[in-house]
């Protein structure tokens, strides 16, 4: 099988704050340096790791650095990390939005490339009007074009749409159009970052059908970002897992995912330091613990709690959770609203105690996604209020009820988790 992508020695140094090295003096500098004698750029040799949770200790940061790596013709290869690791950047450097600092990319093919939402999209233009000038961009003829518009216009769902500004789109639409538009290119190699989480679950399910096709029946290449780790593990072979800007592992797709989620912050217990009063809403703590305080096992119970302040009447209030698998498949959702048909509370401070029931997770990592919100409009609790946990097998054990394919819908637990709860203040 032939080599598709060859990524050699590839690094992207980016200059925090102002463009061009800020003085003339420096500007100088490196136009003798580069320009008259040939050298190397002075200002490369400077620079601090790509991590954003730090302060910068240089004006340089190497969003990328010494990134090596093959990707085999037909091959579907999943790149993965934290925000600001550096899969986008390597993307763009892929699709030649910008160029690597160095290094080389050798690519054998056309690349379809889906970065960001409405890439390329004319705001004033319709969708047709689009289509065609999107699709020249990437490449294709006007012949072409024309020939698989109808295909393009039915895949993207928008046909009520397709003479109407883009402009007037939702972000859903568009970059159903997009992907539409790229998909149909035909290239070799497609590249598609995080733009799928944009799309409703229908939408989601058939662009991953697609690039199954692609790969699969036509033996194109497809790079995949995403932090969606079950559709990562259902379309992709291999892996990429990316940190601080450099490649940290490659392999098997599931020995990528595993080596990334066991890198995440395990986290039990959540506390507000300082909710906002403005808020509606505050979600002040949560916790989640095994009910028999000794471990988390697959046959005894866990506790999940937390303490929400109401600082208004809110119409229609949500407060439940919703729990993945270490894929972030989902699983099943407790509700405290679909208790009676609840969806209001006076103002004041809450307590919720809901149980999960012995013999309901099997062994593996958990996640809990928080759910306080007022519904259709915004949820206080925000991305670091992810609780964590594993559960062990205890030997001889009941077998369990979850499973990676159990189907979301069906596995909803309505209500039946919470034992009590109970006004604070």
């Amino acid at each position: 099988m032939s080599t598709a992508i060859e990524f050699n020695n590839i690094s992207k140094q980016y200059r925090l704050g102002l463009v061009s090295t800020k003085t003339l003096s420096h500007d100088l500098n490196r136009w003798w340096q580069t320009a008259v004698l040939h050298k190397e750029d002075p200002y490369l040799k400077i620079g601090s790791v790509n991590d954003r949770s730090s302060a910068a200790d240089s004006e340089y940061v190497w969003a990328l650095k010494d990134i090596n790596f093959k990707v085999e013709q037909g091959d579907v290869v999943g790149i993965i990390g934290k925000n600001g690791a550096g899969k986008s950047t390597l993307l763009k450097l892929l699709s030649r939005v910008t160029g690597p600092t160095t290094g080389t990319i050798k690519a054998r093919g056309r690349i379809g490339s889906l970065l960001e939402v409405g890439t390329g999209f004319h705001q004033e233009m319709t969708g047709r009007e689009n289509i065609y000038m999107n699709g020249a961009i990437l490449g294709m003829t006007k012949p072409e074009i024309t020939r698989k518009l109808d295909e393009i216009v039915a895949f993207s769902g928008c046909e009520r749409y397709i003479d109407t500004p883009v402009k007037r789109y939702s972000s859903g639409m568009m970059v159903r159009l997009g992907f539409a538009v790229a998909a149909h290119l035909d290239p070799e190699i497609l590249v598609v970052d995080e733009v799928l989480a944009v799309g409703d679950a229908e939408f989601q399910k058939k662009a991953i059908g697609k690039m199954q096709d692609v790969s699969r029946g036509e033996g194109r290449t497809v790079l995949f970002v995403s932090h969606n780790m079950a559709s990562v593990q259902r379309l992709c072979h291999h892996g990429v897992l990316l940190a601080n800007g450099m490649v940290d592992y490659i392999g098997d797709i599931a020995d990528t995912i595993h080596k990334y989620l066991s890198t995440q912050i395990i986290q039990s217990e959540y506390t507000n330091q300082n909710p906002k009063q403005t808020d509606k809403l505050n979600l002040l703590w949560a916790k989640v613990s095994p009910s028999n305080g000794e471990a988390f096992y697959n046959d005894s119970a866990i506790d999940v709690c937390f303490r929400v302040r109401i600082n208004e009447n809110i119409g229609s209030l949500v407060i439940g959770f919703n729990i993945y698998s270490s894929f972030q498949h989902p699983l099943a959702r407790a509700d405290y609203n679909d208790v009676d048909g609840r969806a209001s509370l006076e103002k004041g401070e809450y307590e919720f105690h809901f149980q999960i029931p012995a013999h309901t997770l099997s062994e593996g990592d958990y996640t809990i996604v928080m759910d306080v919100a007022e519904r259709n409009v915004k949820n206080y609790a925000g991305e670091d209020t992810v609780l964590s946990f594993r559960v062990d097998l205890r030997e001889d054990s009941h077998i369990n009820a979850f499973s990676e394919n159990v189907d979301f819908k069906s596995s909803i637990v309505r209500g039946l988790w919470l034992v009590d709860y109970n006004k604070v203040h």
